[in-house]
C-alpha cells in the first residue's frame, strides 16, 4: 500500500453486512478474499489503490478511528455513546444496523438485587449504564461481560443486564424481559477529526456517504 494509504475500519458482526452495499455506493469495495468466512485476515485490500479496509471488533473500530490509525470507518451510535472520544467526528447517519439499548430483567420478577438505590449490571456499556441509573438517582454497580450477557441473572452475577435488543428473541429464549429502554440505535460513518481537515479524500468520502444517505432518505 502507498504510505499515504487510506485505512477504513468495518465492524465484525451484525452491522457488516448491511454496510457493505452502502460502502458500495460510496466507491469503497473490498477485495473478493474479505467475503470468505474463513478467511481470518484482519487487513483486506479495495478496489482502490489508495484505500485497505481492517475488519475488527466494533469498540476497536472506533478507537483506531479515533487514534488516527484509521481515517474512517462505520460503527453503531451505541459505540460512539459510550466512549467520549475528542478526536471522532460522526457526520452521517448511515440508517442502518438499527435495533435499541435495554435495560432487561428475570421475567419472573427475581432481578431486583440489591437496594432501591444500587443495583447491580452486567453489561459491556457501564458508561452508558450509569449515567442511565444516575438520572434515576440509583447506583449502579456495572459488572463487564463481553458476551453472554443473559446468564448473569441466571446465575447470580447480577440482577439486571443491559445490552443491544433487535427482535428481543434472545431475551425471551433466556427468561429476561426489556424493563427500560435506554437509547434508539444505528449505524454512523466516523472520521478522524485531523483527518478530516487534512486529507481531501476523506472529506470526499463523506460527502459520498451522506449523498447516499440523503438518496435513500428521499426515496
Amino acid at each position: 500500500m502507498p504510505q499515504n494509504s487510506l485505512t477504513f475500519a468495518v465492524p465484525k458482526g451484525r452491522i457488516l453486512e448491511e454496510a457493505l452495499p452502502v460502502m458500495a455506493r460510496a466507491g469503497v469495495v473490498p477485495e473478493d478474499g474479505f467475503h470468505d468466512k474463513s478467511n481470518r485476515a484482519l487487513s483486506f485490500a479495495t478496489t482502490r489503490e489508495d484505500m485497505r479496509l481492517i475488519r475488527v471488533r466494533a469498540f476497536d473500530v472506533a478507537t483506531f478511528v479515533a487514534h488516527g490509525a484509521a481515517q474512517l470507518g462505520i460503527v453503531g451510535s451505541d459505540v460512539i455513546e459510550e466512549f467520549d472520544y475528542s478526536d471522532l467526528y460522526a457526520p452521517v447517519d448511515l440508517d442502518i444496523g438499527h435495533c435499541h439499548l435495554s435495560v432487561a430483567e428475570p421475567a419472573d420478577g427475581s432481578g431486583d438485587v440489591g437496594t432501591a438505590s444500587h443495583l447491580r449490571i452486567a453489561t459491556k456499556y457501564p458508561n452508558l449504564t450509569r449515567r442511565h441509573f444516575e438520572r434515576q438517582g440509583i447506583q449502579a454497580e456495572c459488572v463487564k461481560l463481553n458476551g453472554a450477557m443473559e446468564l448473569a441473572p441466571t446465575l447470580g452475577l447480577a440482577g439486571r443486564i443491559v445490552d443491544l435488543v433487535s427482535t428481543g428473541r434472545t431475551l425471551k429464549d433466556n427468561g429476561l424481559v426489556e424493563k427500560d429502554k435506554i437509547i434508539d440505535i444505528s449505524a454512523r460513518l466516523i472520521v478522524n477529526r485531523a483527518a478530516l481537515k487534512t486529507d481531501s479524500r476523506v472529506a470526499a468520502l463523506v460527502e459520498a456517504f451522506r449523498a447516499d444517505a440523503e438518496k435513500r432518505k428521499a426515496a
